[in-house]
């Protein structure tokens, strides 16, 4: 693929939002990565290109999407969230309202901005879900219903821009290594085949691009081939 179509990816700066922007960028497309603490230095490439945003801010992503309809994206690939598994109750208003905002407000927001484009290019809309889309979990109440918000955005779009040439995408990863885990009470496991890798998820995105342009994977669901939780001491 040419270096003069461009990928923009959120939460870009580590996990799997770095693992799938290295990919994009050894696939021959320039890159525009956004995540608060990206820097330009992260990424040894002249086609990346860093864009500071706290996407879980009102003001700041309302600012970030006015810059973004002055880019000409072939691809958008929402991977930037967080999550909080507790007793509903014990959640504060403040992770409440801000988990909504980071995982389903702010995908919405920078769709908007970028999908005339995206539609005139006939290229690609990548939204990075959980399997906790498809599944009900306990304490994952907010989490789960940002996630299944995304999936059935992406799907009706996905039905109303069919006559477009733009292919839509939901990644539904089960627990990934990244750095998702860093603020719970609970991690992936040590075991190999009890995880994924955030390569796994860079590899699915892969698979997409290179896929017949007809065809397209609307659901991607990528389970660990057994189950495996560690808790933290």
């Amino acid at each position: 693929m040419p270096n003069n179509k461009t990928a923009i990816i959120t939460g870009a700066s580590s996990g799997i939002g770095k693992a799938i922007s290295l990919k994009v960028l050894e696939l021959g497309f320039s890159v525009i990565g956004i995540s608060r603490t990206i820097d330009e230095k992260d990424f040894i490439s002249e086609h990346f290109k860093a864009l500071k945003c706290d996407l879980s801010d009102e003001t700041e992503t309302l600012k970030l999407c006015q810059e973004l309809k002055k880019e000409n994206p072939f691809i958008l690939i929402n991977v930037a969230g967080f999550g909080r598994f507790e007793p509903h109750e014990e959640l504060s208003t403040k992770t409440i309202t801000k988990m909504t905002f980071l995982n389903l407000t702010a995908p919405m927001l920078l769709t908007n901005a970028t999908l005339r484009k995206l539609k005139q290019n006939s290229g690609y809309l990548i939204n990075i879900n959980s399997i906790e889309a498809i599944r009900a979990s306990k304490f994952a109440g907010v989490y789960s219903a940002t996630k299944a918000g995304l999936k059935a955005f992406s799907d009706s779009l996905f039905e109303e821009t069919r006559k477009s040439g733009l292919s839509i995408t939901n990644i539904n990863p089960d627990m990934t290594e990244s750095n998702f885990y860093e603020e719970l009470r609970f991690e992936t496991s040590d075991k190999e085949d009890e995880k994924l890798l955030a390569s796994d998820i860079a590899d699915a995105v892969e698979h997409i691009l290179n896929s017949r342009k007809g065809a397209v994977i609307s659901d991607y669901t990528i389970r660990s081939l057994k189950f495996g939780i560690s808790k933290k001491s």
